[in-house]
């Protein structure tokens, strides 16, 4: 008998993939992600648009810069990591554990063209915000009127 940990993303992943499949009536690509599946918690993310740029705040607190890692590809902003529990003290007793520790995993798919080059990310008090700019083709132009 094999002792398997719950991770309750292999879970939603599935369930999207029986949604892609009832919805498209065709079986979703099989794309394996070993953050994906191996995270057990997601961070809490605020995004807000502007007609230059997309921002991203992501709450990660206890967790320290060196512990994310970023990536940007395909028109896709990918955030992961891991936040690591305290060292237990042999002379105290823990009585409730409540915040979550393990790897987390996000991503965003953006739906206008991006300038990945000038993407940039700030790490402040336990919150990581992430600049992804929009490029110049994909902003709104002004058309003058002959």
């Amino acid at each position: 008998m094999t002792i398997t940990r719950w991770n309750p993303m292999n879970e939603v992943l599935n369930l999207q993939r029986e949604m892609d499949r009832i919805f498209n009536g065709i079986p979703a690509k099989k794309i394996r992600n070993e953050e994906y599946e191996s995270a057990v918690w997601s961070p809490v993310v605020d995004v807000t648009e502007d007609a230059d740029k997309y921002t991203l705040h992501f709450d990660l607190p206890g967790i320290e810069k060196k512990d994310v890692k970023m990536n940007f590809a395909d028109s896709t902003l990918t955030v992961s990591g891991e936040r690591r529990s305290a060292e237990e003290s042999k002379d105290a007793t823990t009585h409730r554990v409540e915040r979550i520790f393990g790897k987390f995993y996000r991503s965003f798919n953006f739906p206008t063209l991006m300038d990945a080059e000038k993407i940039s990310a700030n790490f402040k008090d336990g919150v990581l915000t992430v600049t992804v700019p929009k490029a110049e083709e994909s902003k709104p132009k002004q058309i003058t009127i002959s």
